[in-house]
């Protein structure tokens, strides 16, 4: 008898290895889901740029981190600024060099009925939650192309799913984003750089319970679970891409 033959394999992912050397834009890292992905990328080892329009929180989450011995580094940004975002590409790419993960977060929302909804509220809601990561990603593709290497999260949710009243704004972005999301992962494969989009569940941040002050907190999750999800998705071994993962609370009641 031979012995059977097995293909070669590549390793599995090694959830322990550092992110050490790589740099990470994160918009809307001020506070909540993008302070928490801040947090865990700098633990990890990566270089991070808190990019929020609410600078002070950004700066103090970054001098938490910083004295903590992490590299963190607080930036001002409006993403709905065209030439902000691609000056702020720039000059990350002049500063260090390259840009190896760059994290779509920042996000708004208007809850109200349709009747109610102003054109500069569904324009604000686009602007941020869907044309801000449109243009960032444009912005930092061709670098990470020419590297043959690079990651692009975006952080879309369960509204992306399905749909839930007064909240038309909302839904039309994070669908926009999700489709945005695959259309880029489609572009981006053949050299080398993967797009992901983070389909979230209800979080335990100011975005929910602020709007919805009411919600049990124990139907939501710690937004330090999805940032983890996030570090597991940048950490997947050379040749594997997830293009779309759904991180919900156990108790999740705005999907299955």
């Amino acid at each position: 008898m031979t012995q059977t033959q097995h293909p070669q394999t590549q390793p599995h992912a090694d959830f322990s290895r550092s992110l050490a050397g790589q740099v990470a834009l994160v918009t809307g890292g001020g506070s909540g889901l993008g302070a928490a992905i801040c947090r865990v990328l700098a633990e990890s080892g990566a270089q991070v740029f808190a990019a929020d329009i609410q600078l002070p929180q950004a700066e103090q989450l970054a001098n938490e981190l910083t004295q903590a011995g992490h590299q963190v580094r607080a930036i001002p940004l409006d993403v709905r600024d065209e030439n902000a975002l691609e000056r702020a590409v720039q000059q990350l790419e002049e500063e260090c060099g390259h840009l190896d993960i760059l994290i779509n977060n920042a996000g708004t929302d208007v809850t109200v009925a349709i009747e109610e909804l102003s054109v500069a509220d569904i324009d604000r809601v686009l602007d941020v939650n869907l044309r801000g990561p449109f243009l960032l990603s444009r912005a930092a593709l061709p670098a990470m192309k020419a590297r043959g290497r690079g990651a692009i999260v975006n952080i879309t949710s369960t509204a992306a799913k399905r749909a839930w009243p007064n909240a038309t704004a909302y839904h039309a972005s994070k669908w926009g984003l999700l489709g945005f999301s695959h259309a880029l992962h489609v572009e981006a494969r053949p050299h080398g750089v993967r797009v992901t989009a983070m389909v979230v569940g209800g979080m335990q941040t100011p975005f929910i319970l602020e709007r919805f002050p009411d919600t049990p907190l124990e139907n939501l999750q710690d937004p330090r679970n999805v940032a983890e999800a996030v570090r597991y998705v940048l950490l997947q071994p050379e040749g594997t891409v997830v293009p779309e993962m759904t991180v919900i609370p156990l108790r999740e009641t705005s999907w299955p």
